[in-house]
């Protein structure tokens, strides 16, 4: 069995029974292992250390010196047995880090970190983003008010008293082939040479299958058949689920670009063995729904071929 894409699996024990618990959180606040995950600017703190990244974890007693309002700290479960937290370091400059720590992209170095670690910090990311999104209810506009231990924002305003829970914005994102090719497109953003997989985000009244269908068509003009679900992936930039399919299409068909990208083509294993083109990151879904097509049609697994280009690609 292959592990779980990056940002997925069973790295930590949400501990959801004690969020209405005043005094279980009070206590995992007071245990000496609690550790605080602090976020600025959507950035997660990160540590380099002789044997590589890790997460940048504080000591939780030492947490007020990034936010002063523990109650406004998200509880995140236990770690490998400790409490952890998660705050927004909110400040106009950068907080003061020791000199082997930084706030950096995790998008970037999600691939140079543990996967459990990785996954950590996403989760951390993806509550202090929804925590700053909501600070004021979405019926009244009154300002909201931290409660289930980060989990929940409440309308101070007694006359609405809206409850706000994290939400999560689907999307599918799917591999086309026609056996031989792979259908892969490119946002004119994106640096040179450089392909992804079709992705977009599911309408309301659309199944996955739908929106499949519709986004492949929608944006490259191609009718496919028979979506079928690869896996998934917690995608916290800032709130995403990306949902994988793999797809079949007519070897007849000819790909257009829609007016969200600025090329789609066909490409044969044989292209991205020599680089053309440049592939996702990684650690994304999009770059394992490539390679799982591409390795099983290949003598040499993708990560193994010397030509192909990887966008990020890690040496750890």
């Amino acid at each position: 069995m292959r592990p779980p894409n990056v940002f997925a699996g069973s790295y930590v024990d949400r501990a959801a029974r004690l969020r209405k618990d005043p005094a279980a959180v009070a206590a995992a606040l007071a245990d000496p292992r609690a550790r605080l995950l602090p976020v600025w600017e959507s950035r997660n703190l990160v540590q380099r250390t002789p044997q590589g990244w890790t997460a940048g974890f504080v000591d939780c007693r030492d947490g007020r010196s990034i936010h002063d309002r523990p109650e406004n700290w998200i509880l995140l479960g236990h770690f490998h047995g400790s409490p952890c937290f998660a705050c927004d370091a909110a400040d106009d400059a950068s907080p003061a880090t020791a000199a082997d720590m930084s706030y950096e992209d995790l998008r970037r170095t999600a691939g140079l970190l543990p996967d459990d670690e990785a996954g950590l910090l996403a989760y951390a990311r993806a509550m202090v983003s929804w925590r700053l999104r909501s600070r004021h209810c979405g019926a009244c506009g009154a300002p909201t008010s931290s409660t289930s231990a980060g989990h929940v924002a409440r309308c101070s305003n007694e006359s609405c008293g809206l409850e706000q829970f994290p939400r999560i914005d689907p999307a599918i994102i799917v591999l086309v082939t026609d056996g031989d090719r792979a259908l892969l497109g490119r946002q004119a953003a994106w640096p040179a040479g450089r392909y992804s997989t079709i992705a977009g985000f599911v309408e309301p009244g659309e199944s996955l299958e739908d929106a499949v269908e519709r986004e492949v068509l929608e944006e490259t003009g191609v009718a496919v058949q028979e979506p079928v679900y690869h896996s998934s992936q917690p995608w916290p930039f800032p709130s995403s689920l990306m949902i994988g399919f793999t797809a079949t299409a007519s070897a007849t068909a000819v790909a257009k670009p829609d007016e969200e990208l600025e090329d789609v083509r066909w490409f044969t294993r044989e292209d991205i063995a020599s680089g053309v083109p440049g592939l996702p990151l990684p650690q994304s879904v999009s770059f394992r729904l490539i390679e799982d097509w591409y390795d099983a049609g290949s003598s040499v697994a993708l990560r193994a071929t010397p030509g192909a280009r990887l966008w990020g690609r890690s040496d750890r």
